[in-house]
């Protein structure tokens, strides 16, 4: 059954604040807008699919209202799964900062203190310094600071939406990252291997789609304008959506191909 794009997008944009509140619960209402990304696409990609059938007296609001709490709860279990607090590693080995940023990555402590703990550390250390040299200072700055801050119940601020945007910039880069890291250096024999899988290092569909599609081929203009047309055909997002998502998935891609092009061996 064909569904309009514009009832989609109104039904998603209907089921924020059931997310916000579901989120806030477990102070996770930094991950706002990544659920609401996910739910795009999922409710996109089951009409799409065939999975909703029109009832009698069923609205299609309703079972995009389904579709949100699946999300949700897969999103919820996930976080729940593992703490991100207390950090990783002590304060005394390398101050303040390092650790600051592995828990605003969310990444675990681990109890293992042998080899293999190290080692995982190491690899979290690094983790940390590359995103931290790939997002503005300022954007570091106010990620660290959301998680001194109080935590705070009400109508949030323009201040907490930065901070959370912060938060959320950082944690997308920290994925970027981590994704890279783990590609097999095997795998990169040319600078347009490196471009390849720079465009699937990003951390969501919507981001990877538009690097591939918008960022990596540099199209411009008239290009441009019907590249986003087809991408939000597509993936049923309107293309003002699209074209906002460009600048931090140039980024992302930017960070992922360095890391990358580094990874390369030198003969490449």
């Amino acid at each position: 059954m064909q569904i309009p794009v514009d009832q989609i997008m109104v039904a998603v944009d209907g089921v924020r604040r059931y997310v916000v509140s579901h989120l806030s619960r477990i102070g996770r209402a930094c991950d706002v807008d990544d659920v609401m990304q996910d739910i795009r696409v999922a409710v996109w990609d089951g009409v799409a699919r065939g999975h909703y059938h029109q009832l009698p007296g069923v609205r299609f609001e309703a079972w995009v209202q389904g579709v949100t709490a699946n999300v949700c709860a897969a999103h919820i279990r996930h976080e729940l799964s593992h703490q991100t607090l207390p950090l990783l590693i002590e304060p005394a080995d390398d101050g303040p900062t390092s650790s600051d940023g592995l828990a605003v990555l969310g990444i675990d402590r681990s109890g293992d203190r042998g080899a293999e703990g190290v080692v995982d550390q190491e690899w979290a250390r690094t983790i940390v310094a590359l995103t931290h040299a790939s997002v503005h200072e300022g954007i570091w700055e106010r990620a660290l600071d959301s998680l001194n801050s109080p935590r705070r119940y009400g109508p949030p601020s323009s201040q907490d939406r930065r901070r959370w945007h912060a938060v959320t910039v950082v944690r997308q880069t920290a994925r970027t990252v981590q994704r890279a890291l783990e590609v097999e250096p095997s795998e990169l024999q040319s600078i347009d291997d490196v471009c390849q899988h720079a465009a699937e290092c990003l951390p969501t569909t919507v981001l990877r789609r538009v690097a591939a599609d918008i960022v990596r081929r540099d199209v411009h203009g008239p290009e441009r304008n019907r590249a986003l047309q087809s991408l939000a055909a597509e993936l049923g997002l309107t293309e003002r959506y699209l074209a906002v998502q460009i600048g931090f998935a140039r980024r992302l891609y930017q960070a992922s191909w360095r890391i990358l092009r580094n990874g390369m061996a030198p003969a490449c």
